[in-house]
């Protein structure tokens, strides 16, 4: 028989302090059922009762004498279980008969406050891929916010986004969401809204704001009318097969709209500035890794002259990081939309690999880094082992309960434009030395420019920003590839090596 919403069971797995407190939210709600029992391992809580709510034993044990339907539900408040322990939970679940599954957010996100059953939300492959994140105490290492005014770039794309969700806990005064996109910023700021409505965080006003990073003035003019303290600077264009069928459009974006950022961050004296950087930018093959490269050099010549304003107290950095499981701009939500048509899943090489980590985590540790960076200073977030692409195409068939090969097909389709099969995360010349904070590295800072900074600017201007002295150069993709084949040694040497393949 079905029950509805009202009547369902709930089976909370873990009776600590986050699935008490999820137990005690949907007591209070009286709208989501009711906790049936929690299923704990804890010995000196099996068999006793946590507010009139009995605690059976571990769910490895339970499960199969629970006789669940459908239409009950399993909520895994265990925000510090690591991966494998998340895995053989997830298995024993579906094995046994419940069809919906949710889980609490990392524990870098509740350990120092409450945990909420609006947080929880439908268990996906990115709970068991990868590693098991860092625990990091996100109300201590964000105290250096409270009562700031913080703006975020790029508010409503993937990594944007879940730091104004962890920031919601950080005691800001006001949380600018600034984006071009109008649908993405309505989204995360209806989410923080309805996050804040049920108790999440602290009481920041939030406040949306639409425009382009490329527009210069309105740059200036929103920076100096927020009067923001602290920037963290996400927005930029990703993919970099269409970046580089858009090679100016890249570079014209995150390059100059960086720039444009940064000055106006300079003239009004903000306190910190974080630009969230990539693998790609190390030794570039592609225009994107360029334009990221650049961004990293604009953030390091930004701190030069913070340094020379008298009584300056601005700190300029940046943090570099891999790949980002679940973002817009990944593999896996791909690899997703391919598994629901049926597959095949696509994979451009059988030895491909990427360095890999959660959402939250990276942004825990991106937030941790801009309390502590210094001006003038690069870090590096420790990304673990590397993951074969493919092998990530068969977890995820597996997840799904499929066999790779024989129910979904993974197809070789080869390197697309500005691909290679490896993304170092350093040059050897950057030295990564370890801080005394847990995964995070200090860069040593290097120029890999064979033009100097001010001047590749300029030559790259009149491509980007139509200059009516030189008509000729605006929009220019092939003056653009030449300028920056000029300048930045790995991405001419990749072109060439390109060029002989296809003559070969």
């Amino acid at each position: 028989m079905n029950r509805s919403k009202g009547n369902s069971r709930l089976y909370i797995i873990g009776a600590g302090f986050a699935g008490q407190m999820i137990a005690n939210d949907i007591k209070r709600k009286k709208i989501f059922g009711r906790v049936a029992a929690f299923l704990d391992d804890d010995q000196n809580l099996i068999g006793k009762q946590i507010d009139g709510i009995p605690v059976l034993g571990p769910i490895d044990n339970m499960a199969s004498l629970l006789r669940c339907s459908r239409d009950d539900t399993a909520i895994i408040a265990i925000p510090a279980a690591p991966v494998e322990r998340l895995k053989k939970i997830y298995e024993t679940l579906t094995l046994n008969g419940f069809g919906n599954i949710k889980i609490l957010p990392a524990v870098s996100q509740i350990v120092d406050g409450t945990a909420h059953l609006v947080q929880a939300r439908e268990f996906d492959i990115l709970d068991i891929l990868g590693r098991t994140p860092v625990t990091i105490t996100i109300s201590k290492s964000l105290t250096y916010l409270r009562g700031k005014r913080v703006l975020i770039t790029g508010a409503g794309g993937s990594i944007g986004s879940e730091l104004a969700r962890q920031l919601l806990s950080g005691g800001c005064e006001r949380l600018y969401l600034f984006g071009h996109g109008e649908n993405s910023i309505y989204q995360i700021d209806r989410e923080l809204r309805l996050l804040q409505a049920e108790g999440v965080g602290e009481k920041a006003t939030i406040v949306p704001i639409i425009g382009e990073m490329k527009n210069r003035e309105y740059m200036r003019y929103i920076i100096k009318k927020t009067h923001c303290d602290v920037i963290f600077h996400c927005a930029a264009y990703k993919h970099v097969p269409m970046m580089e069928e858009n090679s100016v459009a890249a570079i014209e974006n995150n390059v100059f709209g960086t720039k444009n950022i940064l000055d106006a961050a300079l003239e009004n004296n903000i306190q910190r500035f974080v630009l969230i950087s990539t693998d790609k930018a190390v030794d570039p093959v592609s225009v994107y890794g360029c334009s990221k490269m650049l961004c990293e050099k604009l953030v390091l010549y930004a701190a030069k002259k913070a340094e020379s304003l008298q009584n300056a107290k601005s700190s300029f950095m940046f943090v570099r990081f891999g790949n980002v499981l679940g973002s817009r701009g990944s593999i896996l939500p791909l690899f997703i939309e391919q598994l629901k048509n049926g597959g095949p899943l696509t994979v451009t090489s059988p030895t491909m690999e990427r360095y890999f980590m959660t959402i939250p985590e990276a942004c825990s540790l991106v937030l941790q880094t801009g309390g502590v960076g210094k001006n003038g200073s690069s870090y590096l977030l420790d990304m673990g082992e590397p993951i074969k692409i493919i092998t990530l195409a068969e977890q995820i068939i597996k997840f799904s309960g499929l066999e790779p090969y024989k129910d979904i097909d993974i197809k070789i389709i080869g390197a697309r434009k500005g691909e290679r099969d490896t993304e170092p995360l350093w040059l050897p010349e950057e030295k990564p030395s370890f801080t005394k904070y847990k995964k995070i590295l200090e860069l040593t800072n290097i120029n890999t420019l064979t033009v100097p900074l001010e001047k590749l600017l300029q030559m790259l201007s009149p491509v980007c920003i139509y200059n009516e002295k030189k008509p000729d150069l605006f929009r220019s993709k092939e003056q653009l590839i030449e300028i920056l084949k000029s300048a930045v040694p790995s991405f001419s040497k990749f072109l060439e090596s390109e060029q002989e393949k296809n003559n070969g």
